[in-house]
């Protein structure tokens, strides 16, 4: 029998030994409790915000739609129905230089993150910050993190 094979036999009939702890408590300190951490759900939504977050034109982007009003192209106000609430895709693809299918990629992101919220208005898409969602991501985020 060849030598790693013997080896490996013999390494997978041996009950595995719990390893011990890189970093030993002193005498009479009890470990930490388990935290509670978060249910999956959570840190599934959480995940997302983070992720929607960590790309620089995303931050751009939800910057640029916080700080806008509404969309200046074709449904400006004035148009029928009143002023349609945050910033029209086409905006945010002439600032940036991008493509309608890589802006309504990210515009996507943000919104299953539930940060941005869409309307439509005609052919028009109006995004805003979706201001009571973005507050509690980031406020969980800060409490996970203990800040």
């Amino acid at each position: 029998m060849p030598e790693h094979t013997r080896h490996e036999t013999t390494a997978a009939r041996r009950p595995r030994r719990p390893q011990a702890s890189c970093c030993p408590l002193p005498a009479g300190v009890s470990p930490l409790p388990a935290a509670d951490g978060l249910d999956a759900d959570e840190a599934e939504r959480l995940a997302a915000a983070a992720k929607a977050l960590s790309d620089p034109i995303r931050l751009r982007m939800l910057a640029q739609i916080t700080a806008s009003q509404c969309c200046r192209g074709p449904a400006a106000p004035g148009s029928p129905g009143g002023e349609p609430e945050g910033m029209c895709v086409c905006e945010l693809q002439s600032l940036y230089g991008l493509a309608q299918s890589k802006v309504s990629y990210h515009l996507k992101v943000l919104r299953e993150a539930g940060l941005v919220h869409e309307t439509r208005r005609g052919k028009w898409s109006f995004y805003a910050v979706d201001q009571t969602a973005a507050r509690a991501a980031l406020a969980e985020l800060g409490d996970l993190l203990g800040l």
